[in-house]
């Protein structure tokens, strides 16, 4: 809102006498301190975002420090409008669990006021018999640290920028003037630096340079502590191209070829006008760098990568024009520039498109793929093919009619007539397949996976 509304509540709030800040403190922290923690904390975190616009530097009580934190402060319900595309993934921690027992992560999309959507989790058990325990989650949620990258490589980004078609002489004139390796803030300032300079104040030096930046800021870091439960902890929108939502998390357990595992995620950035899909990794689901997918086929959305290298390639599944699948290869997890046509819309429940619903699974009959199909009334099914495990690009068995479609306690919702799911397991010879119901709440299924897969149409 600029600076101006700001300084104006600022101005009010230091007018108050002393005694009033102490009462109206008082009732603040009455009210809400049991809704959350470290709310003092907090409040003087707040304080210091703006301490800034303060026309002073009179020294401030901390009673007033805090109210003015208080209102530069508002609660948001990150589930109020819907809880849903579920993706699942073992637990990184499988200590002190029967044999047989599989404990679990599970992101699920929130959305709340505005339709913005974060990334949040819960956890469980799934046992030998198939049993699914889902725990209960804390009542908080916490605010993590946010981490910059400490810098670029101009090379990298230069590169970055050439694949998003974003290179022209106004970039050249800004790389100029950085170093090899520079930071996000060594950015602003030489574009400051340039808007200063009268022959660089136009709006076409201000959209490049705006791009640049939201660029930078795309690629950061998100810190929790261990004592924070993991239900606590929110992937909440940070950079400019996330500012509307994060979208569609499809996690994954990729094991690389020295058996070292990492949790990985492609998601859709959205900034209200473009969406954007994103990479997310964590090893320990404490510690998790976002930054950017890049390459010409960095398209669309709906990218879930494969749980290993094939030949020595990252491949991942796609729906580059909306409609139908894909298959791409890469050397390189963050660069993605060839793909070959996987699969078109074939039976009457899908002919709208199609998409895949998370990562394939590794199977001993081959990769089991959960996909989603669009039909009349914009119908959304889930149903199911499978993939040669030596070359992916191999269709050897689809089903034909949806394994999975809404029902009548299903149907109404956020967005109705709409089952839908972004990553599922196999456990004890079960699909577990956790879904959303018409983008409001989230179920789960079971299925013999010996049944799928005899269920499936072979394909030669």
């Amino acid at each position: 809102m600029g600076e101006e509304r700001p300084l104006r509540l600022i101005a009010r709030i230091l007018l108050l006498p002393e005694e009033e800040v102490v009462d109206l403190l008082a009732q603040v922290m009455t009210e809400f301190k049991t809704r959350h923690q470290r709310l003092r904390d907090y409040f003087l975190m707040r304080y210091e975002f703006v301490r800034g616009l303060l026309p002073t530097d009179q020294p401030l009580s901390e009673d007033r420090k805090l109210l003015i934190g208080a209102y530069f402060t508002h609660e948001y319900s990150l589930e109020a409008a819907a809880l849903f595309n579920p993706s699942i993934v073992p637990h990184p921690d499988q200590t002190g669990i029967p044999a047989g027992t599989l404990r679990f992560v599970l992101s699920l999309r929130a959305t709340g006021e505005g339709h913005i959507s974060s990334i949040i989790f819960r956890t469980g058990t799934i046992d030998g018999q198939g049993k699914i325990q889902v725990d209960t989650p804390s009542r908080f949620v916490t605010t993590p640290d946010h981490i910059p990258p400490t810098s670029y490589n101009k090379g990298i980004f230069w590169h970055q920028l050439q694949e998003m078609g974003l290179v022209d002489s106004i970039v050249e004139t800004i790389l100029k003037t950085v170093q090899d390796s520079f930071t996000v803030e060594e950015l602003s300032q030489e574009i400051f630096y340039l808007r200063r300079n009268a022959q660089h104040r136009n709006t076409e030096f201000d959209r490049t340079a705006s791009r640049l930046l939201n660029l930078a800021k795309s690629n950061y870091e998100v810190v929790y502590l261990p004592e924070q439960p993991l239900t606590e902890r929110v992937i909440f929108p940070n950079a400019p191209s996330e500012s509307n939502g994060i979208e569609d998390a499809r996690f994954v357990r990729f094991v690389e070829e020295d058996g070292v595992a990492t949790y990985v995620a492609t998601y859709t950035a959205y900034d209200g006008r473009v969406t954007i899909p994103q990479l997310l990794e964590t090893c320990d689901f404490l510690r998790f760098r976002i930054c950017t997918l890049n390459g010409p086929e960095v398209q669309n959305k709906g990218m879930a990568l494969f749980p290993r290298r094939i030949r020595g390639q990252f491949v991942m599944l796609s729906r580059q024009d909306g409609e139908n699948l894909y298959l791409m290869y890469s050397d390189d997890l963050h660069f993605w520039h060839t793909k070959v046509p996987l699969l078109k819309p074939t039976y009457s429940w899908e002919y709208l498109q199609i998409g895949n619903c998370g990562s394939p699974i590794e199977t001993e009959a081959g990769w089991l793929v959960i996909s989603h199909g669009v039909g009349p009334m914009r119908k959304y099914s889930i149903g199911a093919f499978l993939l040669d495990l030596e070359d992916p690009s191999r269709v050897i068995g689809r089903l034909t009619h949806p394994l999975l479609s809404p029902d009548e306690s299903e149907r109404e919702g956020y967005v109705p007539n709409v089952v839908y799911s972004c990553g599922s397991l196999v456990h004890a010879g079960l699909l577990i397949l956790p879904y959303a119901m018409s983008d409001t709440a989230s179920s789960f299924a079971t299925v013999p996976l010996a049944d799928l897969l005899k269920a499936m149409e072979p394909i030669h």
